[in-house]
């Protein structure tokens, strides 16, 4: 399994500010729960992940 393994499941995904002054993404898939609590800098990063990610989809030829 990889990132390009497609699968048939249905996630949630939820992000927002702990009390504690953390980033949380709160992923639920079927009855698993996944809390991942990360500091305001490596959220940062994350998020330009995501950039850098989505601009490289963009430049795929779609199916």
């Amino acid at each position: 399994m990889g990132i390009n393994t497609e699968r048939d499941i249905e996630a949630n995904l939820q992000i927002g500010p702990t009390d504690q002054g953390m980033v949380r993404l709160f992923v639920l898939a079927d009855k698993i729960e996944i809390p991942m609590d990360f500091d305001p800098e490596e959220a940062d990063d994350i998020a330009e992940e995501i950039r850098a990610a989505a601009a490289a989809a963009r430049k795929v030829k779609p199916r």
